[in-house]
């Protein structure tokens, strides 16, 4: 006979995944010039996933993420450095970005994770298109491992960043849709 205390406590079991900042890779897309998309990275890159024994609907399980704003990479020193001054991301003031899940759904065997991103100080709500999680799996080492991949689009001007510049020949230099991907891999705590 089950009790209703073991039934509870079954319900409520979590386990905690920690992001593998190696196996982890933050990456934005924007249209520069209006005719072609310019990506970028983040390199540092840390977070929890909170996954409750209930799995198949993920709705008690959360996750938050944290990037180094100052850890951007473009592949143009000069772009970076303009990308973490005043006019972008000012990294000096505001040296996080972060997100914080508040709901988990699923619909049509599509999982989409919906929370609060803060980019420039700056939180609006926004919802991922999840793949994921992966099937665990154990590395050489003993470690359990699971794996996401998440997407969406944000308008970088909800997000106070409005720098731009005019095009001699009609238009704008930087895009205002931003595509965010993330591809994370987590550890079993």
């Amino acid at each position: 006979m089950t009790t209703t205390a073991t039934l509870t406590e079954r319900q409520t079991a979590a386990t905690t995944w920690n992001i593998d900042p190696a196996h982890t890779v933050a990456e934005f897309k924007v249209k520069h010039m209006m005719i072609a998309n310019v990506k970028g990275q983040f390199s540092k890159v840390s977070g929890v996933l909170t996954l409750h024994e209930d799995e198949s609907n993920f709705k008690n399980s959360h996750v938050e993420a944290s990037i180094e704003a100052a850890s951007i990479h473009t592949r143009d020193e000069q772009r970076d450095a303009h990308l973490k001054s005043p006019d972008f991301f000012d990294v000096e003031k505001f040296p996080t970005l972060s997100f914080q899940s508040t709901g988990i759904s699923i619909r049509d065997g599509e999982v989409s994770v919906e929370g609060d991103l803060t980019i420039h100080g700056v939180t609006r709500k926004v919802r991922f298109a999840v793949e994921g999680p992966t099937e665990p799996a154990k590395d050489p080492w003993g470690n359990t491992r699971i794996a996401i991949s998440a997407s969406t689009k944000i308008s970088r001007k909800d997000f106070g960043l409005t720098w731009n510049a005019a095009l001699e020949t009609g238009g704008i230099l930087v895009g205002d849709d931003v595509t965010i991907t993330l591809d994370a891999e987590f550890v079993k705590a």
